[in-house]
């Protein structure tokens, strides 16, 4: 896009369309995790998505269809990912949750990385519809490997005890309301989305700062695949080397990490001008910055064990429409500033005024921390009373 149009604004629109799936449809359709079975929910939505690719492979489909069939496809991911979130937290305890945590960010961004290299190997060496159709194969393994893997669970317990109906958006109100209402929750996610809003956003701008650095968009996915690669060593180390009391410790350094190495990185070509020496300094600090991103381990860990496992598919539906939301407003926000400045100064923005915009959750986080670990009594007791009889 940005070699089309040489619009930072553009391309980091283009970049940030990927989020709008889960923030259209993610609180709502994340409920379903909270309403049904939840190995169901994860079968069901494998097989969804196994036909509806498979209808998109099909030769004469119109551009207009294809398009509304990827937007549906991408709508799947909201009710599969809750319930796959809210089953570890129901299967897994304690450090072997935060462990397993790690392990499905590595995987997944193994997986990302693979599937675009077999993709791409497919599209040159076979065709569109062959690719699809393979992806279409790749839901239909999971949902059988899901069906003969998964122990039946009955739907979670619902606090109701009136016996009457609840609506999808009922339910849906109620876990934000859940969200909002709890002190503890509302320090994790304002440290989550504070941090994501800012640390994320150069992303959206990776090609104008390639050009601004080297003169060309080549190093375009190098600057793209920093962050993930940071992320993935930070994931090992924080997840599978550290203790519970170690990661908690190292959770504020963490988080000032993603974004102070973003205003590294963008002084870097003030301070040593364009050329391959700048550009493997700022490599390695937006490495660094992903490094930091392992913070969302031990967030992930809190936000779990503040929350019941009946609001669990509801509240992570919350939680991660929100972090779409702030990703893609901050790659927006970069390419509207990447108009006006260098790239560079607005990585450098994005670090300094994450800095400052992140000290207060991480107090009010600090400040909600339970008394003991796993102690989970006054963090529900907190939750709003509508709520609880409502959920």
């Amino acid at each position: 896009m940005y070699q089309r149009t040489d619009s930072a604004l553009l391309a980091a629109v283009t970049f940030a369309i990927s989020y709008l799936p889960w923030l259209l449809g993610g609180p709502v359709l994340a409920a379903l995790a909270d309403r049904l079975p939840r190995h169901r929910v994860l079968i069901a939505s494998d097989v969804a998505r196994a036909v509806l690719v498979a209808v998109m492979a099909l030769p004469g489909v119109p551009l207009g269809v294809l398009l509304v069939l990827l937007l549906v496809v991408s709508m799947c991911a909201p009710p599969f990912e809750a319930a796959r979130s809210a089953l570890m937290a129901d299967v897994l305890e304690g450090d072997r949750y935060a462990v397993a945590t790690s392990v499905t960010g590595i995987t997944q961004q193994l997986a990302q990385l693979l599937g675009y290299l077999l993709g791409g190997t497919l599209l040159v060496a076979l065709s569109a519809s062959t690719a699809l159709l393979a992806d279409a194969a790749t839901f239909v393994v999971s949902a059988a490997w899901l069906a003969a893997g998964l122990q039946r669970r009955p739907a979670p317990a619902r606090p109701e005890t009136s016996g009457e109906a609840r609506s999808l958006w009922k339910d849906t109100a109620d876990g934000l309301r859940f969200v909002a209402g709890t002190a503890r929750l509302r320090a994790i996610v304002g440290v989550t989305w504070t941090a994501a809003l800012f640390s994320n956003a150069p992303e959206g701008i990776a090609a104008p700062l390639s050009v601004e650095v080297l003169g060309t968009t080549a190093a375009t996915g190098l600057l793209l695949a920093a962050n993930p690669a940071g992320a993935t060593l930070g994931g090992v180390l924080v997840g599978r080397f550290c203790p519970p009391a170690l990661r908690d410790r190292l959770l504020p350094p963490l988080v000032v990490l993603s974004v102070a190495a973003l205003l590294l990185a963008g002084l870097v070509p003030v301070l040593l001008g364009p050329g391959d020496p700048a550009f493997a300094v700022v490599l390695s600090l937006l490495f660094l910055a992903g490094i930091g991103s392992a913070c969302s381990i031990p967030l992930n860990v809190a936000f779990v064990q503040a929350v019941p496992a009946a609001y669990r598919g509801r509240a992570f539906g919350v939680a991660v429409a929100g972090l779409s939301g702030v990703q893609g407003l901050g790659a927006v926000l970069a390419g509207l500033a990447a108009e006006q400045l260098l790239p560079s100064r607005v990585v450098a923005l994005c670090g300094a005024l994450g800095l400052v915009a992140v000290i207060g959750p991480l107090v009010a986080l600090v400040r909600t921390a339970p008394v003991e670990e796993g102690d989970l009594g006054h963090v529900v007791a907190e939750a709003p009373a509508e709520g609880r009889s409502g959920a």
